[in-house]
This record gives C-alpha cells, sequence and structure tokens, in this order.
C-alpha cells in the first residue's frame, strides 16, 4: 500500500490515508478531499506541473507554487513551520516539488465540474486558463484539448477499438439513448461537440447534465485505454476520480463503476472522492463477496452483465483487489481528520461506518422518523 499524509494544510488537520486498488473518499462538502487529491498528484508529478507552468509562461517560484497549484488565494494554505505532506516516508514541499518524477504523467486526474472546462464545446489548452483554475484541471482540459485537436478524431461514441461492446452497450442505454457524439465545425470553422440522433444534431449547451458531465469524463476514460494491444499506459500507474456522479442517475453511476473495475485488471490504482451512495453500494457487494468466496459470475450479477470470458477476467480481478474507503470530517476543533470506515459494516456500533460515513445516515434517519410516526399514530 501506498501512504500519504498531510498536515497542517489550510484546514486540513491531518488526514493518513493508505491507498490500495480503490480508494473511496467520502465527506461533506469542504472536508478537504479535493485538496488531498490534489497533493497526491504533485507528490508523483511535481516536475510535470512545474514544467507545465514554465511552458505556460508562468511563475513557478517555490513561494508561488501552492498558489499556482492550488488555485490563486492558496498560497496562505501552506506554513512552513506547522505543514507537512509525506509520501511513503518522502517528505514533500514546495521547494522540492520541482524536483519530483521525471516529467511524464505518472497520475492521470479527472477532476470535478469537468463540463465547465469544455462550457462552450470546446476544450481549452492549458495556458488560456488562469492560475485562479487548479492545476490538475488545466491538465485535464489540456488532455480535452489535444483529443479534440486531432485531425484524426471526429467521433467519439461509441467507438468500437476503445471500449467492450457490453460498457457500449450500458453506456448507451443510461446515458446517450442511441446518440452519437461526434466533433462538428461550427460556422467560424471550429470544431464543437455534437450529439446527433438521426438527423438531429444537437450543440453542448442543449444536452442533459448527466451527458454534460459524463462526456468529459468518458474522453478522460479513453486516454487510459491504449489503442494497442496493450492493457494500460506504460507511464500511468494512478487515476483520480472526482465525483464520477455529478449529473448521473444510479444506473450510469452503476456502470461507471464497472469501468472502474476494468482499470483495475489494467493496472491502474484508483482514487474516487464521492458523495454517492451507489458507489459505495458497488464496493460493498464486492467485498461481500470476497468474504464469502463468491465466484466471478456474482460480480457480473450484480452489474447485470453477461457471464463471457472478457468480463470473467475483470471479476475475478475485482474479487482479489484491495478496497479501502475513509470519511473526511471537521473534528471537536473544526479541523480536518481522516477515518478508516472501510468496512462498511451496517451492523457496526460506529456510525461513522455503519452509515458509510453519513451517506446512508440520513436515509436511515428518514426511515426511523417515518416508523416512529407510524408507531404513534396506531398508539
Amino acid at each position: 500500500m501506498t501512504h500519504l499524509t498531510v498536515r497542517n494544510f489550510a484546514h486540513i488537520k491531518n488526514i493518513e490515508i493508505n491507498l490500495t486498488d480503490l480508494t473511496i473518499l467520502v465527506g461533506a462538502q469542504g472536508t478537504g478531499k479535493s485538496l488531498f487529491l490534489q497533493w497526491l498528484k504533485a507528490s508523483y508529478d511535481g516536475r510535470q506541473i512545474v514544467d507545465a507552468l514554465r511552458d505556460a509562461g508562468q511563475e513557478t517560484d517555490p513561494d508561488l507554487l501552492i498558489d499556482q497549484i492550488f488555485g490563486l488565494g492558496m498560497g496562505n494554505a501552506w506554513n512552513k513551520d506547522t505543514s507537512s505532506v509525506t509520501l511513503d516516508r518522502k517528505s514533500i514541499t514546495p521547494r522540492n516539488i520541482s524536483r519530483i518524477g521525471n516529467g511524464k504523467e505518472n497520475v492521470f486526474f479527472i477532476p470535478a465540474h469537468r463540463s465547465m472546462l469544455i462550457s462552450d464545446g470546446w476544450a481549452s489548452p492549458f495556458q488560456k486558463l488562469t492560475a485562479e483554475t487548479p492545476v490538475v484541471a488545466r491538465l485535464f482540459s489540456q488532455n480535452l484539448f489535444d483529443r479534440f485537436s486531432s485531425k484524426q478524431i471526429d467521433k467519439l461514441f461509441p467507438l468500437d477499438k476503445v471500449l467492450k461492446k457490453e460498457y457500449r452497450l450500458l453506456i448507451d442505454d443510461a446515458i446517450y439513448h442511441g446518440g452519437l457524439i461526434g466533433l462538428e465545425r461550427d460556422k467560424q470553422h471550429s470544431k464543437r461537440l455534437k450529439l446527433s440522433h438521426g438527423t438531429t444534431h444537437l450543440p453542448f449547451v442543449t444536452w442533459t447534465a448527466g451527458q454534460r458531465e459524463f462526456t468529459p469524463l468518458l474522453l478522460g476514460l479513453y486516454h487510459l485505454l491504449p489503442s494497442t494491444k496493450l492493457r494500460k499506459r506504460k507511464e500511468i500507474d494512478w487515476v483520480v476520480i472526482e465525483e464520477p456522479e455529478m449529473g448521473l442517475h444510479p444506473q450510469a453511476i452503476s456502470v461507471f463503476m464497472l469501468l472502474v473495475l476494468d482499470l483495475i485488471w489494467r493496472g491502474y490504482k484508483i482514487v474516487i472522492s464521492t458523495h454517492s451512495p451507489t458507489i459505495l453500494s458497488a464496493v460493498w457487494m464486492v467485498k461481500r463477496l470476497q468474504d464469502y468466496g463468491s465466484s466471478w459470475h456474482k460480480v457480473c450479477e450484480g452489474f447485470q452483465i453477461k457471464k463471457n470470458q472478457s468480463m470473467k477476467n475483470v471479476a475475478e480481478t475485482a474479487l482479489k483487489a484491495k478496497y479501502g474507503v475513509y470519511l473526511f470530517h471537521f473534528d471537536s476543533d473544526g479541523k480536518i481528520v481522516s477515518k478508516n470506515i472501510s468496512s462498511l459494516d451496517p451492523g457496526n456500533d460506529d456510525d461513522d461506518i455503519s452509515g458509510w460515513g453519513g451517506l446512508i445516515g440520513f436515509t436511515s434517519q428518514f426511515g426511523k422518523t417515518v416508523r416512529k410516526a407510524a408507531n404513534e399514530a396506531t398508539e
């Protein structure tokens, strides 16, 4: 396992996470999940980040790096006397970030609010986004820009040789409903995203919220699927995905989790931040199937997908993988700390564990209130 610790940064007091094959971070808004994940990126890809900033003509002085990486105004979040970040006991600071990594991308980061990066149907290059935008979002936007700019790419979904047929059918059923995603030239001869149903072509701004949020997420996943017969990109080991559930129906979230299991089979380690009980339900199911020594068929049944050799490999890997779930929350001093709730045991006496970090606790409370009202009404 990889151990990442962030202490005394912004409102984070102490976050300690053991990162496994799939690590899920939960917690209310404003509990530092994004800050932690951005430190994970910087702890592996510091040199890549600094090189990108330099290429864009921006300042990379260590005293300014926190603002450049986390967004303008974040500089005061780092205290040189009390703040610390360690990755497997190696200290990470603004002074040594530029020397971390080999300049290539080891952590592929898909940020939240990704649809805002293509609000007009086209992604902006890194240098067009200001320092107010965190560097992970700027790097992801550059990745989309490169894909959109390719002369060979006009069709984006469905792509026969990128996703397994089983996944394409599930994605279409949950999100696009027979629609074709592609790029077309507008009156200014610039390419823009379009969703086509027969002869009807819908511009990006008219798509559903789920389609707008899922499409850049899907394009990010395409980056992780090499066009060759290799399972994964050689240089990338980690995939970070923030709030994948944004705008999505539970059916689509279930499809996304199946894609996550495919990424694990390919050899990536995944870290997800989420507010979705559906994501935790999928993890809970697989962990219980592990406990029962179940066959790979049960994984396919859970995701309602055909049992074939292709899915057997993914499902068997899922039953061997390690899963971690961590709650980010405020302590009695109003500072953020972490808690391991990986067992997700509904019968645990600890409400944080049984309530899955609060994601099902509120639903349970609603049920208790209704039962109490029903009992009182019959007295």
